[in-house]
Formats: C-alpha cells, structure tokens, sequence
C-alpha cells in the first residue's frame, strides 16, 4: 500500500504516543484502596497523604521542604510571587517550553524576556540568559525539557553573580539531575508537575514546589492559601491552590515506582538509538538522535527525534497514517504566540529555538511501551526516510 508517495510497512499495529491505563491498571486495586481510605476519613484536603507525599518529594528532589499545590502551572506562579516579582520587572525564560512558563511572568505584570536554546538539548543557553540580563531583571527560569536538567551549575553561577533568583521548572523532569544534583535543589525554587503525562502523572491536576528555605517555604504556603493567616485574617492577596488528598493518595502509590518508571524509559531510550542504528538512521542526513548531555541523569520525558530538510510533517502524517502516534512540543515558540506579539518579536530572533520547532517530533517513550512496538515505530520511520531519499534521487 502507498500513502501519499511513501511505501507504508505491512501489519503495523497501532501504538500509541502514551497509555496511561497500562501502568494504572498494574496498581489499580492499591489506588482504589488509598482512595478509599481518604473517602472513610473525609479528610479531602491537608490529609496525611499530602504531607507524606511533600516529604517524600523533598527526599527525592534532596531539598527540606515540598509544598503541595494545585498544578505545575500554579507552583510557577507562586514562585514568582513568593520572590515579589510585580510590575515593571523583568524574568529571563526559554521560549521553546510549555505556556505556563512564561504565562505566569504576564499574569504579574511583569514582562518576560525570551532566551534561544542550546540546540543539541533544547535547554535555555546559558549565553543568551547572559546577553539579555538587564537592570529590571528579577528571575531566570530554566526549564528541564523533555526531562534533560538544563546547565544548572552555570545557570546558577550566573545568577549568583548578578544576585537573581532561580526558578527551577522540573514539571517534566522528577528525578532528574545534574553533576549527580537533583533537579528542584539548585535554585531558590523547583516547580513539579502531576499532570497526567508527566513521568509522575496524578489523575487530574497537581503540582509541588520544592525548596531548601523554611522562610520560603512558609511564604508559599501563605500565598498558596490566599495569603490566611489565621482562618479569615489575610496578610497577602495570595490564590487558592491546594493538593488535595484524593491526588496525594494515589501519587504516593506511584511514587514508589517512579525508580522503576525511570529505568524503563532510559531503557527504552536506549533500545530506540540502537534500532535506529541498526537501520542506519542513527547518524543520518534526514533525522538527528537526541543529544544527551554527559553531566545530566535524563529521565526521558519525551524521546525527541529531530526531523531535517522540511520532512518533519510528511513524516508525522506518514506515522500518523500507519496507526503510530507522534507529537510536537513545541509547533509555535513563546516569542512568536499571539498573545505575546505586543512585546514586539519577530520571527528570526531566536533562530535555534523557531528551527527546532519546525524539525522537532516525539515518539512514544511511556515506560509500558514494548520492544516490538518501539521496533515498529522505527520501522515506520525507516520506511518514511527511504522513500523520501528515493524520491528526491
């Protein structure tokens, strides 16, 4: 069978870009019985799962404190609030990441000022943080993409000197990190995400700062509890943003796996370069392997395959077409959205970060994907280069 020019591999099953039922329905009977166990208590919120599950978060992210809050978007937010950026400051972030990253920079009023990538890892270039550092400069946010710690000891090193905080984005990289150091204990702040494809993915919303300060700590507290201090008395406009227990509950028995998760997915990232290699696409003119960088633990959020010479859309049709599923994070950098446009960027600005969303593609990685799966989607993506080099012969 052809498709649109290109030979389409015989009797591919469907797989999917994630399933999160595999693994749920592996620990389905000892999710029920913890949420049943919070449903007899009646304790829906600040139940005990909430503070075993701060802890254990900070334990694993090697800091003393986990806040629990209501979404990885919401931890953003707080961070910047708890380190007073207001009106008129400035926070130096990626624009090749996920929305709320710089959403929470706006919702203050304050401005965020868009760096280029490294583009081997897709992480914020510790040069340009450098080149676009000003006067008005109040944060830097990193962001450990598709679950590569960024550069934290120069990132850091940067910050100190010009005495700016950090905010860790780790929403999809728990467990990840650098120089054998955690991410979420570098900076002033760490940011996790529960959300349900994150390599800890709740069954809903959910999110956790981490941090080494109690006078932070306490402080993200306050505003995570719109700023009451006792019950009625407000010392702070803060926002409502609780993990409930309901999440807690069933995170605490996924937490127990998360070593386990990880191993699967950097095994799985493993076997992915291997079938690639074995077909000759591992170093190859029309698609480029994930750069890993020696100093970072990679938890391998996504498997980001990156896609040259204009194929990457022909390629995710073609994968599309055979049952494989594929996405694109991300389609349209930050700089280069809408709603931004009145900061006045321009296409060619960040010239590494608008390349890599045009090339980028990620195949499935999720921990319960099988060998023979894996050696399908890479058959797919054999058969798509082939006719293509045939076709521009």
């Amino acid at each position: 069978m052809q498709t649109n020019g290109v030979q389409a591999t015989d009797a591919i099953p469907n797989v999917p870009l994630l399933d999160v039922s595999r693994s749920n329905q592996e620990i389905r009977e000892e999710v029920l019985q913890a949420l049943a166990e919070v449903y007899d208590s009646g304790r829906f919120l600040f139940g005990p799962a909430v503070q075993e599950l701060e802890a254990e978060v900070a334990r694993i992210s090697n800091t003393r404190f986990g806040v629990g809050c209501a979404s990885g978007s919401d931890a953003l937010l707080l961070s910047l609030m708890a380190l007073g950026v207001t009106a008129g400051d400035e926070v130096i972030v990626p624009s090749f990441t996920f929305f709320a990253t710089a959403s929470c920079v706006s919702r203050l009023g304050a401005t965020p000022v868009f760096a280029d990538i490294d583009p081997r890892t897709y992480n914020i270039d510790p040069n340009d943080i450098a080149a676009k550092i000003t006067g008005r400069t109040r944060a830097i946010i990193p962001v450990h993409l598709f679950g590569q710690a960024a550069p934290m000891d120069v990132i850091c090193k940067l910050a100190a000197e010009h005495e700016i905080p950090v905010v860790e984005d780790a929403a999809q990289a728990i467990g990840a990190a650098y120089y054998g150091r955690p991410v979420g204990s570098w900076g002033q702040v760490g940011c996790i995400s529960f959300y349900p494809t994150k390599n800890l993915g709740g069954m809903g919303d959910g999110g956790m700062l981490t941090t080494n300060c109690d006078i932070l700590a306490d402080r993200l507290r306050l505003l995570a509890g719109h700023g009451m201090r006792p019950r009625y008395y407000h010392s702070e406009i803060g926002i409502n943003s609780r993990l409930d227990t309901y999440q807690a509950a069933g995170l605490m028995v996924k937490i127990k796996r998360l070593q386990g998760y990880t191993l699967a997915r950097q095994k799985n990232a493993q076997n992915y370069i291997q079938l690639f290699r074995d077909r000759g696409l591992a170093v190859s003119e029309m698609v480029e392997m994930p750069y890993v960088d020696s100093s970072a633990h990679h938890v391998w959020n996504q498997f980001s395959l990156r896609v040259r010479d204009g194929h990457r859309d022909g390629m995710r049709q073609y994968l599309t077409q055979q049952g494989v599923g594929t996405e694109v994070y991300y389609p349209v950098p930050l700089h280069l959205q809408e709603c931004f446009q009145d900061l006045g960027y321009s296409t060619g600005y960040l010239p590494h970060t608008e390349r890599a969303a045009k090339e980028i593609l990620h195949l499935p990685i999720f921990p319960e994907l099988t060998f023979d799966e894996q050696a399908r989607v890479v058959d797919c993506v054999a058969a798509y280069c082939s006719q293509a080099v045939r076709a521009a012969a």
